[in-house]
């Protein structure tokens, strides 16, 4: 077995030009940024997910918009999950391929950071993201108003009990799991944003971080966060 050993020799620490991926949702949004900055930013919400179709369409508008190319480009960065099956094999797969091809580094964060991005700073104590994983469940995690995550992720199954621990607190929830939680939950506190998906955009701050530390991914070996196993149903047998 032949094994290739990757250098990361285009990469500038000084001018961070990152493309960003993020698919986890039936949002798919692609940004450019550079130096912290964003550039442009394309994407779109399709209840039919029709990322496959339209992800490498997005990055090439995007670096229209940016006005650079590919090789430009010192990093990729994508949302690894939880989320979409589907959505995150395309995302990731896109995204190992522009390193391979370009021979940059891969960076990634999850998709519930990247959501309580959209939040930080502002007048909660805490964030609570949610995305939608049918059904009564949810992908979600709590976040302080920094947006630091201080519990672990979990697929939640949603009823009256749910978050009661944090009842004194002033909560925002936001994400695709919003609009069936507004039904179950009773929190005197609690505001709903809906409408808020993750988004590349939320992804920079983040990903210029992850670059500084270069704490890049293993491109060959990584694989998203599916959190739960996919489960597919049972062919039915005469």
């Amino acid at each position: 077995m032949q094994y290739t050993l990757y250098t990361y020799t285009l990469y500038n620490i000084h001018q961070m030009t990152i493309l960003h991926l993020e698919t986890s949702t039936k949002n798919c949004s692609v940004a450019i940024s550079q130096n912290g900055e964003m550039l442009c930013l394309c994407e779109e919400y399709d209840e039919n997910y029709g990322h496959s179709e339209k992800l490498h369409q997005f990055v090439n508008w995007a670096m229209e918009g940016a006005e650079i190319s590919l090789n430009e480009l010192d990093a990729v960065c994508v949302s690894k999950g939880p989320g979409s099956y589907t959505g995150l094999r395309i995302g990731v797969s896109a995204a190992k391929g522009f390193c391979f091809g370009l021979n940059i580094p891969l960076l990634s964060w999850n998709s519930l950071e990247i959501l309580a991005q959209s939040q930080i700073n502002k007048d909660f104590d805490l964030i609570i993201p949610m995305i939608d994983a049918r059904r009564m469940e949810v992908y979600t995690a709590v976040f302080d108003n920094s947006g630091q995550m201080i519990s672990e992720i979990e697929a939640k199954i949603l009823d009256e009990s749910s978050f009661q621990e944090l009842a004194d607190k002033k909560i925002v929830f936001v994400g695709d799991g919003v609009e069936k939680s507004k039904s179950v939950l009773s929190l005197p506190h609690a505001e709903f944003q809906t409408g808020i998906h993750p988004s590349a955009k939320n992804m920079i701050h983040l990903a210029e971080e992850k670059f500084m530390q270069k704490s890049w991914e293993d491109v060959a070996y990584f694989e998203p966060f599916y959190l739960k196993e996919f489960v597919t149903g049972v062919k039915k047998t005469q």
